[in-house]
């Protein structure tokens, strides 16, 4: 993950006091659950592409042989292989 945990609560409480401040939103829940939220969302978020990228790690397994030969290249193979499934699965990074 790009960001380090402490960095996205941060990141949460300002989107939250923010939005209060300019009254975007009027909280009908506890601020702090509101930011436990965003920081869910946006934690999760930012995982997308790691498990994304474990996936592809697992693909590449496969051809590990051809990697180790010198056949293939194993950076041009992961992206590859990445774009292809963001396309598939309609995914944003």
């Amino acid at each position: 993950m790009r960001l380090k945990k402490e960095r996205i609560a941060i990141l949460a409480r300002n989107i939250v006091e923010g939005l209060i401040e300019k009254g975007y939103i009027t909280p009908k829940i506890p601020e702090k659950d509101i930011i436990k939220k965003i920081d869910h969302t946006i934690t999760e978020e930012l995982m997308v592409e790691d498990r994304l990228d474990e996936e592809v790690r697992e693909i590449l397994k496969a051809y590990s042989k051809e990697i180790e030969a010198g056949n293939v290249s194993y950076h041009k193979m992961f992206q590859m292989i990445k774009r292809k499934l963001v396309k598939e699965r309609g995914i944003i990074l």
